[in-house]
């Protein structure tokens, strides 16, 4: 992010019967026809149960030292760990964080916290995912998600460097180093960027405390993540550490993989703000327009896909209506095409993950050209 680009950006007003409007009527309709909570329901609450227990129970057995003598086994703990780690970053914080299990905010805060559990800290999650990316998707300096290492260009508006070509090879192992760049250093960075342009205001912490409070985390994780089986395993530390370094490139792959082909693709827009005549810096789409033409669906009706992966293949969807939990997107997602329609408005959808993961592949070619 540039710092003169935090400044207030206004997107078009969507106008009375607009298409948010219609949206969001027609949204509450659902819900209100079916007798329904947009909250979580029980098959949120077991869906969270199986994936707190594949991070956990994997990781209770290895602590225990079941199976030291089988690699095989141990290893596989910390693969099933990965699993359970993709599960809890895109279902159970993910929601949590967005507020969507309970209208009651203490019970959200507290399942929302097992993302400190994890090694990451919710602070921060929240300033980039929801306050930058939900609300300026695909614009470069202010969607903090486009803002990675020089390495990887995520958007036509960044700058090009000759390397680029070649970066639709070699991003799949930076995204293999995402999550553990981030229980490492990421964190800490974004404490001081976010300080910088005045985001940690609105979640009443100063820099001071953000930072004592995740390193107290990050001692936390790494205590039990490598120091307990490090020393009750029975396994030698460097098998404790090639583990972890396992658990964190299956976990940062796949998650890559699963958020990367829903807005960096063809068919994003990448609009950038223009300087009104009054000094502002507007839009030229209203927010739901631009949601909708920054985002791609993937592999619709696939349902165990969309189970283990919180929906987020739905990720119209998800931008659309960040206050309701994902169990009900398959449902939410006929209406929202149909409305776009209705509007003129693209609605992008692939029909599969692996022609979502192709689209990806080639924006990345396409971004490497100058």
């Amino acid at each position: 992010m540039e710092a003169e680009n935090l400044q207030t950006v206004r997107f078009a007003p969507g106008g009375r019967n607009s298409f948010q409007d219609t949206l969001i009527e027609r949204t509450n309709a659902y819900f209100k026809v079916n007798h329904i909570s947009p909250y979580a329901n029980t098959k949120m609450w077991i869906k969270t149960t199986v994936m707190l227990s594949l991070y956990f129970v994997p990781y209770l057995f290895m602590v225990t030292g079941f199976g030291a003598n089988n690699g095989w086994l141990f290893f596989g703990f910390w693969f099933l760990m990965a699993l359970g780690m993709i599960g809890i970053g895109t279902s159970v914080m993910h929601d949590a964080n967005h507020g969507t299990y309970s209208p009651n905010r203490k019970v959200n805060r507290f399942i929302g916290a097992i993302l400190e559990v994890i090694g990451g800290y919710s602070v921060t999650w929240k300033i980039q995912h929801n306050q930058l990316h939900h609300t300026y998707t695909n614009i470069a300096g202010l969607d903090d998600d486009l803002d990675s290492i020089k390495y990887l260009r995520f958007s036509p508006r960044q700058p090009y460097y000759w390397f680029h070509k070649y970066q639709y090879l070699y991003a799949w192992f930076f995204y293999s180093m995402m999550t553990l760049f981030w229980m490492t250093a990421k964190d800490y960075l974004q404490i001081v960027r976010y300080k910088e342009y005045n985001l940690l205001v609105n979640h009443k912490v100063s820099m001071g405390q953000a930072i004592f409070r995740v390193t107290l985390y990050k001692i936390f994780y790494y205590g039990y993540i490598m120091v307990l089986p490090i020393l009750f395993s029975g396994m030698p530390w460097y098998a404790v550490v090639c583990g972890f370094l396992l658990m964190h490139m299956v976990a940062g792959l796949v998650l890559s993989c699963i958020f990367q082909p829903s807005h960096i693709v063809e068919t994003s827009t990448f609009e950038l703000p223009v300087e009104s005549e009054i000094g502002s810096r507007e839009m030229e789409d209203s927010w739901a327009i631009h949601e909708v033409e920054n985002t791609t669906d993937f592999a619709p009706g696939k349902g165990f896909l969309t189970w283990f992966i919180g929906g987020l293949n739905y990720q119209i969807e998800h931008h659309l209506f960040t206050g309701i939990c994902h169990v009900h997107y398959p449902n939410l997602a006929p209406i929202v095409k149909k409305t776009a329609g209705e509007f003129g408005v693209i609605y992008h959808v692939e029909p599969t993950f692996w022609k979502a993961l192709r689209g990806h592949v080639k924006m990345l070619k396409k971004l490497g050209r100058k």
